[in-house]
């Protein structure tokens, strides 16, 4: 049912039929009057956040949930004949779509500046695929999706690729020298943007799981300085195959008979230990370090104290420190309480948005916290 019925109580849930809604509202359209004992079924997939007289009050995790209103079936409809039969105890459901959403876009939609060490001032386009998912519900809620019925990835992303461009130009400037180095570093430059941008995600209650860069793409004249630099290195690949050829005809002459037989096949014999033990301590240095195990999924870590916590956890049990954020500060991003005015960390006020910054040298407006200036490439 919708949530929003005059006299039976409520059975609230909801499916994503489309794939790409982060956010359901019951009922969908406008406020309603969800009653006392009315029953509400929460997916393993998703966490339902409870409105009661227009507040967060409550989260729910996966399972079924009885809601306490002041909402009573009948009579609170022979209350409310003063407001003309809608009870003043308003009451809302939002089921928050929890999986990872996958294969989101992001690029530059005009060439970004990037001053090369080797080339000077370069124009340059990005193209990837990001995967997203909601870790704090109420905080997403409160800051992003506020009253719409219904709040969907297509609503969010281009706010998030507007993101995604700065912290990449930002990271491209820190990082790389020249861009002919890039076709060595595409892995690096993935992860460490990854990194950087989680703590944007994280302001409003996102966790961004996974970012890959498929293609960076510099004007053509410099594209083809890139592939003449990448054409070097297969000279190192023809001397490691000249090598192999040479140690196969040492060990097909070692078969044969003769004097001049037997010598080489006494230096192959003597070559051959060092040349396996050269190889396989290469192939061992490679595979230090190996993928860790896959995380525990019941546990999370407490951002105050940095314990290990159940992922359930509403509070710290280490430090106290609140898991279920309803907002948080712009400034520091300390947990703030509800109805807070003031930051207790910082002590800036709770409602103080962060400002765009102004490039000094052309004026182009960039994002909070930006470091280089997506127009001229100039640094902050």
């Amino acid at each position: 049912m919708q949530g929003d019925n005059r006299v039976f109580l409520e059975n609230l849930e909801w499916f994503d039929e489309s794939g790409r809604e982060l956010v359901h509202r019951l009922p969908e359209k406008g406020s309603g009057e969800i009653k006392w004992g009315a029953q509400l079924t929460v997916r393993e997939s998703q966490a339902g956040v409870f409105f009661y007289k227009g507040r967060a009050v409550e989260a729910f995790g996966p399972g079924r949930h009885t809601l306490k209103t002041g909402n009573i079936p009948i009579l609170t409809k022979i209350a409310s004949l003063p407001w003309g039969m809608n009870s003043p105890l308003r009451a809302e459901m939002y089921l928050v779509n929890m999986k990872v959403f996958t294969n989101l876009k992001w690029g530059t939609r005009d060439p970004v500046a990037f001053k090369d060490s080797e080339l000077g001032l370069v124009r340059l386009r990005a193209f990837g695929v990001f995967n997203l998912q909601v870790v704090q519900p109420v905080l997403f809620i409160n800051t992003m999706v506020g009253t719409q019925g219904m709040f969907t990835t297509q609503e969010i992303e281009e706010y998030l690729n507007r993101v995604i461009v700065s912290r990449f130009n930002d990271f491209m400037g820190e990082t790389i020298d020249s861009i002919l180095n890039l076709p060595a570093r595409y892995d690096e430059l993935s992860a460490g943007l990854t990194e950087r941008l989680r703590e944007d995600f994280k302001h409003f209650g996102l966790g961004l799981t996974h970012l890959y860069t498929n293609a960076i793409t510099p004007p053509p004249e410099v594209q083809k300085a890139i592939d003449d630099r990448s054409r070097m290195g297969v000279f190192d690949d023809m001397n490691k195959l000249m090598q192999m050829k040479a140690a196969m005809a040492m060990e097909k002459a070692s078969e044969t008979d003769g004097e001049g037989a037997m010598g080489m096949g006494t230096s192959l014999g003597l070559m051959m230990p060092a040349m396996f033990a050269q190889y396989f301590n290469q192939a061992g240095n490679q595979s230090q370090g190996g993928p860790p195990p896959p995380p525990d999924t019941q546990q999370t870590t407490c951002a105050e104290c940095q314990a290990s916590i159940p992922i359930t956890a509403k509070f710290c049990p280490m430090c106290g420190h609140q898991q279920l954020i309803f907002s948080q500060c712009s400034h520091c991003g300390k947990n703030l309480a509800p109805n807070a005015r003031f930051c207790s960390r910082c002590g800036h006020p709770a409602e103080e948005k962060p400002r765009a910054i102004h490039c000094p040298k052309c004026g182009a407006e960039n994002l909070a916290g930006a470091r280089f200036c997506n127009q001229c490439g100039e640094k902050y």
